[in-house]
């Protein structure tokens, strides 16, 4: 199986690391690491600048970094669903009214860990079967292409290859999907609470590992190599 990205990389011209949601035992496997300080508020990507300097984000359910984490990657409760529900649409505007509101908050389940660890930052190759997604930083030509290779081997009764549902950013790296054995992906970083984290020109996309297998696999017969992509190189001056 390929799933080395050494390729696709270069034909995209991406130099930010891609960063690995992992769910593992141990720890030890992914120093250098940061962790939220227990003290205030941290929204995982406010670790952005961390990521690019390799390290990796360890959070926990008891030291989860926001309330969102918490309820979305722990599935723990952080206030009464009436308060959430007030905040999310009184205070911030998400939903036009409570009950749409409550309707996806019924349909939208947390991730269950199988592990006390949550670990998010670089690819590590020896970790692979803990890793649950793959995250590509990206500029507005990069997620074109990215959203051109999920769909590269995409027929019409199969899953929608790439989603860009409601939620947030956290939310966008793994409880989205509901079935993370298919080849599908995510366009993220679209929380705009956590986009001041990011620079402006920059977006998410997110990867099962199924997709990560595909994307990793375009060769010279695909769009990576022929004219439109060749094109937009030039014109870009790459």
């Amino acid at each position: 199986m390929n799933r080395d990205p050494t390729n696709l990389l270069e034909r995209m011209h991406l130099t930010i690391p891609l960063i690995g949601f992992y769910d593992a035992p141990d720890i030890s496997h992914f120093k250098p690491l940061v962790k939220p300080s227990q003290r205030k508020h941290a929204c995982i990507f406010s670790f952005y600048k961390s990521w690019l300097s390799g390290n990796t984000v360890h959070i926990t359910k008891d030291n989860p970094g926001c309330g969102g984490c918490s309820h979305w990657l722990f599935g723990s409760v952080t206030r009464s669903r009436k308060e959430y529900v007030e905040f999310l649409v009184d205070d911030e505007g998400l939903k036009s009214s409570h009950y749409l509101m409550n309707e996806w908050l019924d349909y939208r389940t947390p991730y269950e860990p199988k592990y006390p660890n949550i670990l998010i930052g670089p690819l590590k190759q020896d970790q692979y079967e803990y890793l649950k997604s793959i995250t590509f930083f990206v500029n507005p030509d990069q997620l074109s292409l990215l959203v051109l290779g999920a769909n590269y081997n995409s027929a019409p009764g199969d899953p929608v290859p790439v989603i860009a549902p409601f939620g947030s950013g956290c939310m966008e790296l793994i409880p989205l999907f509901e079935n993370l054995n298919i080849p599908q992906a995510i366009i993220g970083a679209t929380d705009i609470a956590m986009r001041q984290y990011l620079p402006p020109d920059i977006l998410a996309f997110t990867a099962t590992k199924p997709m990560f297998k595909q994307l990793c696999e375009l060769d010279e017969k695909s769009f990576l190599y022929k004219t439109f992509w060749g094109n937009l190189r030039k014109v870009r001056g790459i």
